[in-house]
């Protein structure tokens, strides 16, 4: 049994004065507050989705209509990044508006039986913000940041609601024996690990869609944290999953492998064989696409189309585990990098905002985001208060269309796995840094992304006087972490 984190004295008294301080807020909170009713806000994040698999985007083999209408009604952002280039770190990004070297998950550490490391208590959550404003707020997929009665447990980060996947590891499986809704297990009958009855992604959409249903007549926020197209590789046998079928014909199957099966030998983190993983693939991104469907048409059966503000992301470029195959598909589009890479394909994703009314339809921006801006931006369209002390930047103002909006100085990210890396973005620059923690010599990669997109071209030597600057920004952006791992310097310090 994991054991609640329990505080000390000092964080408590943190949380307490991050919960009343005085915090600034934008001019254009006066035109979201005036508002008789606020705006409700949804947030659906695909999971492990790349910037190539949307049909608007390119995608010359996977139906995305839904997806599609969202960015033809609404505002495409071509600069935006995700959090982290894996799961976890990412989702605690956005949650607390602080990038990878301030935000206290930098890594997918995994506690037993079930779960991973949690996320503090302490800190303003995005969702605890958007309570305080009035807000109704729900999350419904995976979660991923802490186990059931720990300072993770999304009760704990300020949601009403949760229902889904706890752990990560555990949402692998899409025929899991459980789910779980608030600190209640839910048994999948006929499941158990064993069999596949119940698919859990299509539960979790009935309960996002009641939640929407519940919650017409109030403000709500709604966290749609969408297990797919991560692997396992899995689709219902239904008309999508035929219709692909037939369109790619017989493939090479991903084999079977120790524990990949489901029964009673089982590895639950495994995933299980497919003979057909291109179809499948496809289907899986284009039930993404029906479930955004669902939701927009509930808007619109409720009335609440004309107040609702809908942003659509993935937590990080494209995977290769499971049998995914992301160069077939073209997944991560012009970008060089996968998963777990800080090169553009792990961490550029499509974002897209649509507000009918509010948004003009159609449109692109070219502002540079990422997923640490996402707590401001909604506490702006709530009139909340804003923290102090985050990394993120309201971008309420390019999504109205004006002039005013603030740029970042620079984004970072760290990543705790294959040796670390660093990166930073500084306008057209971006630097990465390898084998940063250790397990070879630290190398910089330096590019311009203004004439070299693919990041094909490492121009560090040229520019040394750049390059030391962006190892400065590095440094300065990091704080130490022990938990997910120190760097070498700070390792040295401690002895």
């Amino acid at each position: 049994m994991i054991k609640t984190q329990n505080l000390p004295l000092t964080s408590l008294l943190l949380s307490v004065f991050f919960a009343f301080c005085s915090c600034s807020t934008s001019p254009n909170q006066t035109k979201v507050i005036e508002e008789e009713k606020k705006t409700n806000i949804i947030f659906i994040l695909a999971d492990d989705l790349g910037y190539g698999d949307l049909g608007f985007l390119g995608q010359q083999y996977i139906e995305t209509p839904n997806i599609d209408r969202l960015a033809k009604e609404g505002m495409f952002f071509t600069n935006h990044y995700s959090g982290a280039t894996v799961c976890a770190p990412s989702r605690s990004s956005f949650l607390t508006g602080l990038h990878t070297g301030h935000t206290p998950i930098r890594g997918n550490r995994e506690v037993q039986p079930e779960g991973q490391y949690p996320m503090p208590d302490s800190l303003l959550s995005i969702a605890k913000v958007m309570q305080s404003a009035g807000y109704t707020t729900g999350a419904f997929g995976k979660w991923g940041l802490g186990f059931i009665g720990t300072t993770g447990d999304p009760s704990h980060q300020g949601f009403d609601q949760f229902y889904g996947y706890n752990c990560q590891r555990y949402a692998h499986r899409y025929y899991p024996a459980h789910v779980w809704h608030n600190d209640e297990k839910v048994i999948l009958e006929g499941n158990g690990w064993e069999e596949k009855a119940v698919y859990a992604p299509d539960l979790i959409q009935k309960e996002t869609i009641s939640f929407i249903e519940k919650n017409k007549d109030d403000p709500f926020f709604l966290y749609m944290p969408i297990v797919m197209p991560h692997a396992e590789l899995a689709a219902p046998d239904d008309a999508v999953f035929q219709k692909y079928r037939e369109k790619f014909g017989e493939e090479k199957a991903f084999p079977v492998r120790e524990g990949s099966e489901y029964g009673p030998d089982v590895n639950i983190s495994a995933y299980q064989s497919q003979p057909y993983p291109h179809a499948t693939f496809a289907a899986m991104v284009e039930r993404i696409d029906i479930y955004v469907g669902e939701v927009l048409a509930k808007l619109d059966e409720l009335g609440l189309k004309e107040n609702t503000l809908i942003i659509f992301a993935s937590d990080n470029g494209a995977h290769q585990e499971g049998g995914a195959d992301p160069d077939f598909f073209d997944s991560n589009g012009p970008f060089r990098g996968y998963k777990r890479d800080l090169y553009e394909g792990g961490v550029r994703t499509p974002m897209i905002a649509w507000w009918p009314g509010k948004i003009k339809a159609g449109t692109k921006s070219d502002h540079i985001s990422a997923f640490w801006d996402l707590l401001p931006t909604f506490a702006d369209v709530a009139g909340a208060t804003i923290p102090q002390d985050i990394d993120g930047i309201s971008f309420l103002p390019a999504l109205f269309g004006e002039n005013e909006q603030k740029e970042h100085e620079h984004l970072y990210w760290e990543f705790h796995e294959q040796g670390g890396k660093q990166a930073v973005r500084q306008g057209k620059w971006k630097a990465i840094k390898l084998h940063v923690f250790g397990g070879g010599e630290p190398t910089i990669e330096l590019y311009d992304l203004s004439i070299d997109i693919g990041e094909e071209n490492n121009i560090a030597a040229e520019n040394p006087e750049k390059v030391k600057e962006l190892e400065g920004l590095m440094n300065s952006s990091h704080s130490s972490n022990p938990i997910f791992g120190l760097l070498p310097s700070e390792r040295k310090s401690e002895n």
